[in-house]
């Protein structure tokens, strides 16, 4: 869908569950200021944050204002900016695991419609816990809030269950009071600019089609890596691991838009049939071959730029002799006509040399080398190189003559830089993701059997791992890339992982 700034959207009321927490004031509520700023939300919105803490409005809207000051990329906010902006926000105090609690939502629903005369759009956003998820949906129903199929959404935020059961059941219970064009079970990795954009890279030009397939492409790495460690979520981390917080749901997505055929339109169920079809032709990794198709690992104490640092067993609220992977790599195939025998490489972790999400699509080798040189060898791989964060560009790497007298190759970038390219601020992904929930657009959102298939796939390594502890843990240093048998993944098929440089130097 494209968006201008002029077109009308209908009123909306926000009902933020959590909002107090730690998700509205980093990102939910800068997201809908900047939108305000841009001129992207309705002229009639309302914002009601509620949570169990009894306090005045005036004190909430103190709180957001401090935190979109710290939090907004558009910087602090000005007083005029930042009074009609809070003039649409109400706090409202409820215990979310009782139905009674929910009834002055419905006045305040109410008091809204009479006000702008239009039937409002009314968006709950569950920025919660896991297990708070079916208790405000059920709420919902009891309380007899609005739950109009065509105006009524509900946001739910990850992890979506902990395994695929959990999934299944967590489904089963919205579906019953939701239909599935109202649930938005957001990722917000799939509202980065770059991300959206590898659609557009894939299916608005014709020239990479035809090289997008086993015909052109070695091998596809993808590799989101972490300087930081777990924070202060040890209590959710250490019964969660790596595996579950990000493959299942960030790495799987960006495997599935880079592995996707191409959609017949841009519709959300297309767009998202044809991810669908992804996961199913994932290979299914037996229990026999999961230690040869997968790496994990855990990051031992050490110094990050100069600061030292705990191991994972030391962090706070970890258990001290916790077997939970802090990395994780996996080796996959996708079993269609379009990748059959490409294999794609995925890896994550914490505590590691750089913070970088970077996709690396890896094109076979020339059939015949006419360049031969003792300085250079033979010219070097054609790469295509996504990188969503900390730049966001698009590299594609070739060969090319250095100037001079003799035939000697190097590689040269032609770049899309957003840093150098763009004429305004690229918005935050929350900022992508709400508008879409505005406007009804689902293409960016979870679907329920996207979200099964995902944990359908992973569940036989989770489960391998769980039963079979490493028994060398910890195995990787803070300020490393990551344990050794992960090297050992990709090396014994004649790969390297492709890292980010250091400063001044190329990889």
């Amino acid at each position: 869908m494209i968006k201008t700034s002029d077109k009308k959207y209908d009123p909306t009321i926000f009902i933020i569950f959590g909002g107090t927490g730690d998700l509205t004031k980093r990102k939910i509520m800068p997201a809908l200021y900047n939108l305000f700023l841009d001129n992207w939300l309705p002229e009639e919105f309302a914002i009601i944050g509620t949570s169990s803490s009894k306090m005045s409005n005036e004190k909430y809207i103190a709180e957001l204002f401090s935190a979109v000051n710290e939090f907004s990329r558009t910087g602090k906010a000005t007083k005029a900016d930042w009074e009609k902006f809070s003039s649409h926000i109400t706090f409202q105090d409820a215990d979310i695991t009782n139905a009674s609690a929910f009834k002055p939502f419905g006045k305040l629903i109410d008091k809204y419609k009479k006000e702008w005369k239009t039937p409002p759009s009314i968006i709950y956003y569950c920025a919660v816990a896991p297990h708070f998820f079916c208790s405000i949906a059920e709420n919902i129903n009891k309380a007899k809030l609005d739950n109009d199929p065509k105006t009524t959404r509900i946001i739910i935020e990850k992890p979506f269950g902990s395994d695929l059961e959990s999934a299944k059941d967590l489904n089963k219970k919205l579906l019953s009071i939701f239909e599935e064009n109202q649930i938005y079970r957001i990722d917000h990795y799939l509202g980065k600019e770059v991300v959206q954009n590898i659609m557009a890279f894939r299916f608005a030009n014709s020239i990479m089609e035809p090289l997008w397939n086993r015909n052109h492409v070695e091998h596809v790495q993808i590799s989101v890596t972490e300087q930081i460690g777990i924070g202060s979520r040890g209590n959710y981390f250490d019964n969660a691991g790596i595996l579950r917080d990000m493959i299942q749901n960030h790495l799987l997505q960006l495997l599935c838009i880079i592995a996707m055929e191409p959609p017949t339109n841009f519709n959300a169920d297309e767009v998202r049939n044809r991810k669908v079809d992804v996961l199913k032709a994932l290979r299914r990794i037996e229990s026999g071959k999961i230690e040869t198709m997968s790496a994990r690992g855990q990051y031992s104490s050490g110094w990050i730029e100069g600061e030292e640092v705990v191991g994972y067993r030391e962090e706070e609220k970890v258990k001290p002799h916790s077997n939970t992977e802090t990395y994780a790599a996996l080796k996959l195939h996708v079993d269609n006509w379009r990748w059959q025998g490409v294999p794609f490489y995925l890896r994550t972790g914490k505590r590691l040399f750089k913070s970088a999400s970077i996709i690396t699509i890896q094109f076979k080798e020339i059939p015949h080398n006419i360049f031969v040189s003792e300085n250079t060898g033979p010219p070097k791989q054609n790469r295509l190189v996504i990188s969503i964060q900390p730049d966001m560009a698009i590299r594609l790497q070739l060969q090319s003559k250095v100037p001079g007298l003799e035939m000697n190759l190097n590689t040269v970038d032609m770049v899309f830089d957003y840093a150098g390219s763009k004429k305004t601020d690229s918005p935050e992904a929350y900022e992508t993701l709400l508008l879409d929930a505005i406007t009804g657009d689902q293409t960016l959102f979870m679907r329920a059997d996207q979200v099964e298939a995902a944990w359908e796939f992973i569940m036989p390594i989770l489960n391998y791992w769980e039963k079979n502890t490493d028994q060398n843990f910890p195995n990787y240093a803070a300020d490393s890339w990551g344990p050794e048998n992960a090297e050992a993944l990709i090396a014994k098929d004649g790969f390297h992982w492709f890292n980010l440089p250091e400063k001044n130097k190329k990889d």
